[in-house]
């Protein structure tokens, strides 16, 4: 009997540690599931279907052609200029997510009592309208004949402004439209990030007779900064993307492909004109660059932002 004891005593002992070891991942497990069905299977399936021609049609066959979908986008106009317009909606939701909500959170911090409740709602409400509601209220305003905007216009003595209709102005008129949707939402990141500042690191500063400036400059901007760097991240990474549902809804893409980017053209070619591999391919394209952003911004928040430790 000491002997079987003896045997099977190493096994005991290593079954609690099995399961201490084991209980975390069972833990993450429906998360990992999820992640794994919902986006690295529809990754690797668009990877797959990249490099086959077909109309999405469950009766036709897929044709394999290589990497002909890739070389037949970057080869075209309509892609140049979508990549282009994809990378100034980035540039132009950049002063809208980052430079004015930081702005408001830090000229705002000292404000107290009901006026600091009610910018806040104010600043917020724009985030909770559903971006469908949000832009057939702004097509209304911005309408060139009876829009509320243009009538303003006129009263000021200028003429209609065609915001949804002038190649020249359409793009930057759909970006103000979601930075719009956006600056609460910053806002208030921002505003949640200046309150957890110490408040002895700005009384010792006043003490030693730093002006605001030099507050701002020396102990709040780069205490706030992983918070910046996060939003300029999250606004490259996904600016152009949160425009599309106003793309889709008041411009089409258009005058004249001047409102397209490049998740508008995947949803084009995937869902107008049936090139499932030429969606496929595009999406690809986007994730990889993408994913080459993403991997330089976390170096710079690593290596520019200041943590109160």
């Amino acid at each position: 009997m000491t002997a079987i004891a003896e045997i099977f005593a190493p096994t005991g002992l290593a079954l609690p540690r099995l399961r201490s070891a084991a209980l975390p991942w069972a833990y993450l497990a429906p998360a990992l599931l999820i992640t794994l069905v919902w986006i690295y299977l529809p990754l690797i399936e668009a990877a797959k279907l990249s490099f086959y021609q077909w109309n999405m049609l469950p009766t036709s066959p897929q044709r394999f052609v290589g990497w002909d979908n890739y070389r037949n986008l970057l080869t075209l106009p309509d892609m140049s200029r979508a990549a282009l317009n994809t990378v100034l909606y980035i540039v132009g939701l950049l002063p809208l997510s980052v430079l004015i909500p930081l702005a408001v959170a830090i000229l705002t911090q000292d404000m107290t009592g009901r006026a600091r409740g009610i910018y806040r709602s104010l600043i917020f409400v724009p985030m909770i309208v559903a971006p469908v509601v949000a832009a057939i209220l702004w097509r209304w305003l911005l309408n060139d004949t009876h829009g509320l905007v243009n009538a303003g216009l006129e009263v000021l003595g200028f003429g209609p402004v065609g915001f949804l209709q002038d190649p020249d102005i359409a793009l930057w008129t759909l970006v103000w439209i979601t930075g719009w949707k956006l600056i609460g939402f910053s806002t208030l990141l921002l505003s949640a990030a200046n309150a957890t500042i110490a408040p002895s690191y700005i009384e010792a500063a006043r003490m030693d007779g730093a002006s605001r400036w030099q507050v701002i400059r020396d102990i709040r901007l780069p205490l706030l900064s992983p918070t910046i760097l996060l939003l300029t991240m999250m606004t490259a990474l996904f600016g152009a993307q949160w425009s599309f549902i106003y793309v889709n809804v008041l411009t089409g893409g258009g005058p004249l492909k001047s409102t397209t980017n490049v998740f508008f053209l995947m949803w084009d070619y995937g869902f107008k004109t049936l090139s499932a591999g030429w969606s496929a391919a595009a999406g690809i394209l986007t994730f990889v660059t993408l994913a080459a952003v993403a991997l330089l911004m976390l170096r710079l928040m690593k290596r520019l932002a200041v943590y109160d430790e």
